[in-house]
């Protein structure tokens, strides 16, 4: 895209960007910034950190106009990053084409996060659709996975390559949502208990942070994990069948809460949305996207297990 080139209003452009060097990174994306600026269009950089400040560098005094945000923490669960990162960029500038720039997948992604990454991807999509919003994601193909770089093909209608500007031909964003449909292993030694009634929410969020402990969550995320045991298990009781599955275990340097239950999930941004105001209700899950390190859910016709990790260091 050029200076010249001004995209129509009501139109979500949201292009992959291949880079392989530090140069190829600013080659593609120093222009796009300063011609949004030129034009007086917000700007959002939302990096992990190394490239924050590769940029900033690069953009000297223009820094300063730019909205800059490190993906590493404000994006450390793929699951806040629309409703808290992009929606609450794109929302504040209504009226006018917002330029976003989002790298949530790098090479120190887990592959238990990687599956959260490339729905996030997928649902970027949705969430913008019929917006006037320009949302560049860069991939680095000198140091992520075949993996990846083909599942960015399918995540983004467009592909920016070097001075390259293409479609991409294998675009399937439904495709990505349903392969990582995925449910988290369950360990032989899970602690499980069966939640029947709301009059049980308290005796389950006990039953959390009694085994929490043992596992080695630090006290002080001890309040978190009660509010998200809370919301999971209200939440299946409201929707899922009346009944729920309460289970917790430790999956290396995490503490994983799962609930399952028998409803069946059809929104796929449940808990992506950012709240309207005077809104009631519906945000169970969005608050557990803001407490969780990581949310994955796996949903079919029989059943949802929302599954919610917490790390394990302080």
């Amino acid at each position: 895209m050029t200076v010249a080139e001004l995209p129509p209003l009501g139109r979500f452009i949201h292009p992959a960007l291949f880079y392989g060097t530090d140069e190829q990174y600013l080659d593609g994306l120093v222009p796009f910034i300063t011609e949004g600026l030129e034009r007086t269009q917000p700007v959002a950089v939302a990096v992990p950190g190394g490239r924050l400040r590769l940029l900033r560098e690069a953009l000297g005094d223009a820094a300063h106009e730019v909205t800059l945000i490190d993906m590493e923490v404000a994006g450390r669960n793929p699951g806040r990053i629309i409703p808290t990162v992009l929606r609450r960029f794109a929302d504040r500038h209504d009226g006018v084409h917002v330029r976003i720039i989002g790298e949530p997948i790098w090479a120190g992604r887990s592959t238990t996060e990687y599956p959260a990454c490339a729905q996030h991807e997928a649902l970027i999509n949705l969430a913008f659709a019929g917006r006037d919003v320009t949302i560049v994601c860069p991939y680095d193909t000198s140091t992520l996975g075949q993996r990846a770089l083909a599942d960015a093909l399918a995540t983004h209608p467009l592909v920016w390559e070097g001075s390259r500007r293409e479609d991409s031909d294998r675009y399937d964003p439904r495709g990505v949502i349903d392969h990582y449909n995925q449910p988290l292993p369950v360990v032989a030694d899970a602690a499980e208990v069966e939640v029947g009634s709301s009059a049980d929410v308290r005796t389950a969020r006990t039953f959390a942070t009694t085994h929490a402990h043992r596992l080695g969550l630090p006290a002080g995320r001890m309040a978190d994990l009660q509010l998200i045991t809370g919301e999971l298990v209200a939440n299946s009781l409201r929707h899922g069948g009346g009944s729920c599955r309460l289970r917790l275990w430790r999956d290396q340097d995490h503490l994983v809460c799962t609930v399952e239950d028998e409803g069946h999930l059809t929104d796929p941004l449940a808990g992506r949305r950012p709240p309207v105001p005077q809104q009631f209700g519906g945000r169970g899950l969005l608050l557990i996207n803001q407490l969780a390190d990581l949310v994955r859910i796996h949903t079919t016709r029989h059943g949802t297990t929302v599954h919610a990790l917490l790390a394990l260091s302080s």
